[in-house]
């Protein structure tokens, strides 16, 4: 199958992509690199630098004709989302819908819409969260990935337009962007990596579900081979907390320096993991790498970067 995956010069999409290509698949990115890397992709992909907003997206569309289409591309920030919400919803909301219009007008047969778990739920009623539980998102970002959840549902019922919803936990691994405001374990690494003074935001007993990204591209490949319409959670159902990671990573890194604490980023929930239940039974589902592994995977892979000059 021909497969168009948006956001794929990215740290998860280009991984997606990988796994796509080894699978057989053709593959097509679209992105702006904003804050993809054309290292990232693929040699074996064709590639369209472009906004998910442009008009122009559509001749994309009408000269590769994907039969499916993972949607990853996205303003990721929760701190951006508070300081420009209206930029946050052009991006996330008008740029999904002009991407799901060129989904039903070019015969797409299923979209992949990566949404956020850690967002979407706001503070937890009850952990892990399930799919069913109350929607009440602490910041705009929140607000806009959940949207897009309400137009893939109406655009099936419209339309007949499939689609699966993938909720993400925190994703981690190699690529993740070290210099950005989330991926703690991406950012923790590169500071003790070079022994710069690594920064926790808050107390760091707040807690994730880390996922180790190899993982969850096996859960975008099953949802494109047995997902039906619906949403899906990605996680282990259980938390980390922030003072956890960083002595994990100190102990496999040699980092002997003390953390330093500033003040909790607005709109981020304290604690959160994901029930993910739904998507072992049905897409047959389940995470594989353990979470200390993972860590000394992406330190390996930050490690021969840094080597490497």
């Amino acid at each position: 199958m021909k497969v168009l995956v948006t956001g794929g010069a990215g740290f998860i999409g280009s991984h997606v992509v990988d796994g796509l290509i080894k699978g057989g698949h053709k593959v097509v990115v679209v992105d702006n690199l904003s804050t993809g890397f054309l290292d990232n992709i693929h040699p074996d992909a064709s590639f369209y630098q472009i906004d998910i907003r442009d008009p122009g997206l559509a001749g994309v569309f009408e000269k590769e004709k994907p039969d499916i289409v993972n949607h990853h591309a996205a303003q990721i920030s929760v701190r951006v989302s508070l300081q420009d919400p209206p930029q946050d919803a052009q991006i996330n909301v008008l740029g999904s819908l002009n991407v799901i219009e060129c989904c039903k007008n070019y015969g797409v047969k299923k979209v992949i819409y990566i949404s956020t778990g850690g967002a979407v739920y706001g503070e937890p009623k009850y952990l892990p969260c399930d799919e069913n539980h109350p929607i009440d998102p602490l910041c705009p970002y929140g607000v806009t990935k959940h949207t897009v959840e309400h137009y893939l549902f109406l655009y099936n019922r419209l339309f007949g337009l499939k689609y699966t919803v993938l909720r993400y936990p925190n994703v981690y691994g190699p690529r993740q962007d070290p210099y950005g405001e989330a991926g703690v374990v991406a950012i923790f690494t590169r500071q003790m990596l070079k022994d710069q003074q690594a920064v926790i935001n808050g107390t760091g007993d707040q807690e994730r579900d880390f996922v180790y990204v190899a993982d969850v591209v096996r859960a975008n490949i099953l949802a494109m081979k047995n997902g039906a319409c619906g949403i899906f959670n990605v996680g282990w159902g259980r938390g980390a907390s922030v003072n956890q990671i960083f002595q994990t990573l100190a102990s496999i890194t040699g980092y002997t320096r003390k953390p330093v604490h500033q003040e909790a980023i607005p709109g981020e929930v304290f604690k959160i993991c994901l029930d993910a239940t739904k998507a072992r039974k049905e897409l047959g589902w389940i995470p594989q790498t353990d979470l200390e592994d993972g860590m000394r995977y992406t330190v390996e892979y930050f490690k021969a970067k840094q080597d490497q000059g």
